[in-house]
């Protein structure tokens, strides 16, 4: 899923390509996609960009007479820009936006299409699609230790819960983590108020060094490799390959879709976390620490 980086580079450049132009016509063919009925999407035709904005991890366009956009991409949905008249290829896309200097278009890999599409009439109607996280780059440590403590969850799922943090999802709170030396499964409550500090600025640390390294791999073209599985991360998607920082092998957590990768000897002191799927198999024989792990040979 794009998250916080992913989503400020696609508005910097739509920034660039769409601000002050005319939306000349919105055609959605996704089944799915469109969310609301009221106001119709056939009031945007014809609006200019005042500008565009996040909203967690939802792009905003604001148009002008007042109306919004609300685009989130969810797991598999990708932008993608070509100048005017451009010949599209591959699958047909889910949403198509033309504006006089371009066309952009949404596609989402998979069958599943969870990406979704909303028109508020007003900013109120706006801001109730707001989940209500916090921006984690402009608030102080204080707000950012009351919210982690505002609910008992593990840490992975307080950084990835919308409603906590605006911005952060599966990929980047592994990396997240990962700097700060803290397991993905420790309770909030549990946490040193050194700790939250040490979690804090490994937020604020990832966040702005992956939207800077994104800004420079991209340069002025169009991203087209939004990805959550990138060259460089510390431990997200590295499940096996060593440790950049000790050179231990990367262990992961496998529940429902999602995955958690983390560093037994950065984050845990050796002791393994363990997966639900494997250890319900191996019961009593589930390793508990890397050197039981490594005479299993995993």
């Amino acid at each position: 899923m794009p998250e916080l980086p992913d989503i400020t580079l696609y508005l910097e450049h739509l920034e660039r390509r769409v601000s002050g132009e005319r939306l000349e016509h919105v055609e959605v063919s996704g089944l799915n996609l469109l969310r609301t009925f009221d106001p119709p999407l056939a009031d945007a035709d014809g609006r200019s960009v005042a500008g565009l904005r996040r909203l967690g991890k939802r792009i905003v366009f604001a148009l002008d007479p007042e109306l919004f956009l609300v685009l989130h991409l969810m797991i598999a949905g990708r932008l993608h820009w070509s100048e005017r008249d451009a010949k599209r290829r591959g699958r047909p896309p889910l949403a198509t936006f033309v504006f006089a200097s371009g066309t952009l278009t949404l596609t989402e890999a998979g069958t599943r299409q969870r990406a979704s599409l909303h028109v508020a009439r007003d900013e109120a109607a706006l801001q109730r699609l707001d989940p209500g996280g916090i921006e984690v780059l402009s608030c102080t440590l204080a707000a950012f230790d009351a919210r982690l403590r505002s609910e008992d969850h593990t840490l992975k799922r307080a950084l990835t819960d919308p409603r906590l943090f605006s911005g952060i999802g599966n990929a980047y709170s592994d990396e997240i983590l990962h700097r700060a030396r803290l397991s993905p499964l420790r309770r909030t409550p549990q946490l040193a108020g050194d700790e939250a500090a040490r979690l804090f600025e490994a937020t604020r640390a990832t966040l702005v060094e992956w939207t800077d390294r994104l800004r420079s791999e991209t340069g002025a073209a169009f991203p087209e490799k939004v990805t959550a599985f990138r060259e460089g991360m510390a431990v997200h998607g590295r499940f096996r390959k060593p440790c950049p920082d000790c050179g231990a092998p990367v262990q992961r957590i496998r529940y429902a879709e999602h995955e958690t990768n983390y560093c037994a000897r950065c984050q845990t002191g050796g002791r393994l976390l363990a997966d639900r799927a494997l250890s319900r198999l191996l019961k009593l024989d589930w390793p508990r620490t890397l050197e039981e792990l490594e005479e299993l040979g995993g």
